[in-house]
């Protein structure tokens, strides 16, 4: 079979996208869509463009792994979305690609079970070994699928930036902890503005 795996440059996802990449035999990494055409399976992964309809029929299976139980938290960040509601338990939709996005027909779903103090890098290393073994679950299972309809309430998710990690400090650090889980250190650290001056605010855990 011919495998390809795609993915955005420049994001979080790609060290994991080139462990997948040794993990499926003859399998090709890809960072556009354009340049991928008569492959049996396409993995999209973090994978941040709309993909036209024209273009995914040139491959046989264009698979999309998305952090929610769909419909619901479509879009952007949907761990994180789920994170800040408490969620523990999240599932990871395993779907057939389609025009609109993550709409399309499911082929499973698997749960990822959090402990509730996981920090940002720990959250992404669990997010990322997790859809590593989705893929792998895909290959195993293929082609024996029985595609099932999305089903319940449609929510979408909006793309996250710097500015959604400041904190309020009229607020307790205990009702503010999952957006300190989420925010990453490097590239969008927690903040807060005191007196006209922003403090920037680093987390991390003391085993």
């Amino acid at each position: 079979m011919k495998i390809a795996i795609l993915t955005s440059k420049n994001q979080w996802f790609i060290p994991f996208a080139k462990k997948l990449n040794k993990k499926i035999k003859d399998s090709k990494l890809f960072y556009s869509h354009d340049e991928i055409k008569d492959y049996d399976i396409v993995f999209i992964l973090s994978y941040h463009k709309i993909i036209d309809k024209k273009t995914l029929l040139k491959n046989k299976e264009n698979v999309v792994i998305h952090a929610s139980n769909l419909p619901a938290f479509k879009g952007f960040a949907p761990m994180f979305y789920q994170i800040l509601k408490n969620y523990k338990n999240i599932v990871f939709s395993c779907l057939k690609a389609d025009i609109n996005v993550d709409s399309g027909d499911i082929y499973f779903q698997k749960t990822l079970r959090l402990k509730g103090d996981e920090l940002y890098d720990e959250l992404r290393t669990k997010q990322g070994e997790f859809i590593i073994k989705l893929c792998l679950h895909f290959l195993k299972l293929y082609p024996n699928f029985k595609l099932k309809k999305q089903n319940g309430v449609e929510s979408f998710c909006k793309k996250r930036s710097p500015k959604d990690s400041e904190l309020n400090i009229k607020k307790s650090i205990n009702s503010q902890f999952n957006l300190l889980r989420i925010c990453s250190n490097e590239e969008f650290p927690a903040f807060f503005y005191k007196n006209g001056k922003k403090y920037i605010l680093k987390i991390y855990r003391q085993d």
